[in-house]
């Protein structure tokens, strides 16, 4: 595990403090729990977009020419 060193409002870590004790926890758990949240929902996102191509490059669907205007879809036809 690596330690890193953070510059933070001095407002902002009493309430942070406040908080942790609050949850009988630590600022420095706090601040752990929320990267790692963090980096499993960029995680999951990236592995999303990576099952969403695969889909695609597998999919027998394909685009056909458009026969539509935007109003067509709309029903904005001139009277």
């Amino acid at each position: 595990m690596k330690n890193i060193t953070l510059s933070i409002e001095e407002r902002v870590l009493a309430i942070v403090r406040q908080r942790a004790a609050e949850q009988n926890s630590s600022v420095n758990a706090l601040v752990r729990e929320f990267l790692n949240t963090l980096a499993a929902q960029e995680d999951r996102a990236a592995r999303a977009r990576k099952r969403i191509r695969e889909l695609s490059q597998k999919s027998q669907g394909r685009l056909g020419r458009k026969t539509w205007t935007r109003d067509d879809l709309h029903d904005r036809h001139a009277s």
